[in-house]
């Protein structure tokens, strides 16, 4: 093939992965809109809430190996058609759990659709890094990953409009109801629910169709790697430690940005932040994943000139600042300093992935499936600063990122180097 046949190819393959990334940047926003909406409809408390985080991640810690093996044998392609179906059925299970009212079963449905999600990741993250230069993977996969952050940016926005603007009633106010209103308002419930999930269901089914009928270019994977091959080949993948390090990386950015995601809208609903109602903060929260979005977009053009590990630190650096001083100041200024976390977010999974990843050569596909793996801690550090909402405040409950971040720094500044 030759390269400008193949730049082409590459291209059009390129292009229908940020539909991929596009998709599961809004399915997993959506998160954030769910975990306020179930607390008031289920009166729970905020660990309980954050157990929608918890049965949503933990499906990658499931999965992401198993997807890892399944991938290296059959190839991204397969790897990215089974995500899809099962993301699509998660999504199906969301109208018996309405009609039901069933926790549990939204939790179960959550864990399907995430196992999907899990598998997408797995196939399409080291695919993307593999179609091109290894020199450019992390500016790539940061533009790839800049739609994923569009994503998630029209998530929140979509369901603030269908989700939270029918607001729970309180058990008082359920009680001065008629029977006739009574009905209506929870079909308005279950509706609010069933109708968003029952579309996203139908666009995944229809790109799995696409992708299936899609020939989508072949990539070996010893050849992303020609730039490092003076990295000696080892046993095993758990032999390098700048991946395991990368995958404690994972574990700490994705528990860090779901964590506060997950309680933005909580947060600016505070008297002594912002006192907005759940709809309107769920718009704002529109802004911190929109922010991730413009940063990646940035963060692709700068890493062709600045180094992706200093770019990484001097993030992470910023974000503890920002988090610091919005537990310091309270008010609108700790309103917007939680938001704009999201620019300094926004290259951060991407660029660990990358880095990550340097050098693996025939590891690549179980190296990236150790990442996905990782990035349980979406399921793990929410539940922990749930825990501690719950007994020392939601504002102060924010030094659970801080730690976050503060390893990130490490890894940025010296873990990420292969040894």
């Amino acid at each position: 093939m030759s390269s400008e046949s193949q730049g082409k190819t590459y291209t059009s393959a390129l292009t229908a992965l940020t539909v991929l990334f596009f998709m599961w940047g809004l399915i997993t926003s959506l998160n954030d809109i769910l975990v306020p909406h179930l607390k008031a409809l289920f009166t729970l408390n905020y660990f309980q809430a954050m157990l929608v985080q918890f049965c949503f991640f933990a499906a990658y810690f499931v999965m992401s190996l198993p997807a890892g093996y399944f991938i290296e044998r059959l190839g991204y392609k397969a790897g990215i058609i089974i995500g899809l179906i099962m993301a699509g059925v998660g999504c199906l299970m969301f109208y018996p759990a309405a009609g039901m009212k069933s926790y549990p079963f939204f939790l179960a449905a959550l864990f399907i659709l995430a196992c999907g999600i899990a598998i997408l990741q797995v196939a399409a993250n080291p695919y993307v890094t593999a179609l091109g230069a290894p020199e450019t993977a992390s500016s790539r996969l940061n533009l790839t990953q800049a739609f994923n952050s569009l994503g998630t940016t029209l998530g929140p926005m979509l369901g603030a409009a269908l989700i939270l603007s029918v607001a729970v009633k309180s058990a008082a106010e359920l009680q001065a109801l008629t029977p006739e209103q009574l009905a209506a308002y929870e079909q308005a419930q279950v509706s609010s629910v069933q109708v968003p999930y029952l579309g996203l269901a139908a666009v995944l089914i229809a790109i799995a169709i696409f992708v299936a009928l899609y020939k989508l270019p072949r990539v070996e994977e010893t050849q992303q790697d020609e730039q490092h091959a003076v990295l000696p080949q080892r046993h095993s993948v758990w032999a390098y430690p700048h991946l395991l390090l990368g995958a404690v990386a994972i574990f700490a950015y994705v528990g860090a940005e779901v964590a506060i995601g997950s309680l933005m809208v909580s947060l600016l609903g505070l008297p002594d932040v912002a006192a907005m109602p759940a709809e309107q903060a769920g718009k704002y929260l529109s802004i911190y994943w929109g922010l991730a979005m413009v940063g990646r977009f940035i963060g692709s053009a700068l890493m062709r000139s600045i180094r992706p590990s200093r770019l990484l630190t001097f993030n992470a650096i910023v974000n503890i600042v920002l988090i610091v001083s919005a537990m310091s100041m309270g008010g609108k200024a700790a309103m917007w300093g939680m938001l704009t976390i999201g620019l300094f977010n926004s290259i951060m999974f991407p660029t660990i992935f990358s880095l990550a990843l340097v050098g693996l050569g025939r590891f690549t596909s179980e190296g990236s499936g150790m990442l996905c793996m990782a990035i349980v801690g979406g399921a793990i550090i929410p539940l922990v600063q749930g825990f501690s909402a719950d007994h020392t405040g939601l504002l102060a409950s924010f030094f659970v990122p801080v730690i976050c971040y503060a390893y990130i720094v490490f890894y940025g500044w010296r873990g990420h180097r292969p040894r």
